[in-house]
């Protein structure tokens, strides 16, 4: 299997996506023992049911990570923002989580993280070329 041929992919299909998440969720579990693990969205939708916000993550051995986070951008700057961290926060804590971390860029939303408590824990300059991407956590009480 050494040699086997690689296939870069571009537009992978879900499904292939999707099993190397579930693989690696096996080895980890396996690893570690803690099999708890768990998918997190929240989502605000329009009467037609298309999505105009939420984000996306996962809980996993008491920590949550929130991977992706979007609010169109009509409805951004009133609230809603907040409101869904707070309801990923809570549902973290709920599922037994300590600490929810995330990562976004300075043309992103940086200030409104710490603003709502987060704690800045690393930054990649240059990620991509002239932006910066900081990765932030913040503990649940």
């Amino acid at each position: 299997m050494t040699d086997a041929e690689l296939r870069i992919e571009d537009d992978p299909r879900h499904e292939d996506r999707n099993l190397l998440n579930e693989r690696l969720y096996e080895f980890n579990a396996r690893t570690t023992g803690i099999h708890d693990g768990r998918w997190l969205a929240i989502f605000v939708r329009g009467d037609d049911g298309d999505i105009a916000a939420g984000l996306h993550g996962w809980t996993w051995g008491g920590t949550a990570h929130v991977d992706t986070f979007w609010i169109r951008e009509d409805l951004r700057r009133h609230g809603l923002g907040k409101r869904l961290l707070d309801a990923a926060e809570a549902e973290a804590t709920r599922r037994g989580c300590t600490v929810l971390q995330l990562s976004t860029h300075n043309y992103q939303a940086p200030g409104f993280y710490r603003r709502q408590g987060y704690e800045e824990i690393g930054a990649l300059p240059g990620w991509p070329a002239g932006t910066t991407r900081y990765f932030f956590s913040k503990t649940l009480t």
